[in-house]
């Protein structure tokens, strides 16, 4: 069952998942976790929580990853300025945003440790103050995955280079909501990160 009804509370999710996957070696969102490759896992816990109101931003390697989607309700967007950085990814994903979305929750296809029950309960905290932005605490800081309210989407779409949403969540640390998320610290950035990802209980 998904956590939100599409029109519920306006909430979309922005699954990141252009980049060329340099340090891996190989399109790291093909690499199977569970038997599935990693961006159908990610892009599925996201659709639990946000029902079809999901956009996956490809860039490398999109002709072999956009298949994998076939059968998802998220919808595919192709962002043709990846090589400048994730926030290209997060420009074109926000730029897609209908008027109807009063929150978008940025999602990293290699963060393979996090959980539907995880944002489950960024959204749920998210929800309990939807003025604020709610974001993963792990690692000692706090980073993605988080939920942007609406009035914060200007910020969003200035971020320039390889420069993410931590940026804007150091900016103003007093209207952020943290959610304790340890499993976010684990990103799969070389083949040795996959030994630490214990297998997921979903």
């Amino acid at each position: 069952m998904s956590g939100s009804d599409d029109s519920g509370d306006g909430l979309y999710a922005i699954v990141l998942a252009a980049g060329a996957s340099t340090r891996f070696g190989s399109a790291k969102q093909l690499v199977r976790v569970a038997g599935r490759p990693l961006l159908h896992t990610t892009v599925s816990r996201a659709v639990e929580v946000a029902g079809s109101a999901v956009f996956v931003i490809l860039g490398a390697r999109a002709a072999e990853l956009a298949p994998l989607l076939k059968h998802s309700p998220a919808s595919v967007i192709i962002n043709r300025e990846w090589t400048e950085g994730i926030a290209s990814s997060i420009r074109a994903g926000v730029a897609r945003l209908p008027a109807a979305c009063s929150g978008v929750m940025l999602v990293l296809a290699d963060q393979a440790a996090v959980t539907a029950e995880d944002l489950k309960r960024l959204l749920g905290a998210w929800r309990r103050q939807p003025d604020y932005v709610a974001a993963a605490l792990y690692a000692g800081g706090m980073g993605v995955p988080a939920i942007f309210p609406r009035s914060r989407f200007t910020d969003l779409t200035e971020l320039r280079g390889d420069v993410g949403a931590r940026a804007l969540l150091r900016r103003n640390p007093d209207r952020v909501v943290r959610v304790p998320m340890e499993s976010a610290a684990l990103d799969i950035d070389t083949p040795e990160d996959l030994l630490a990802l214990d297998p997921p209980s979903q």
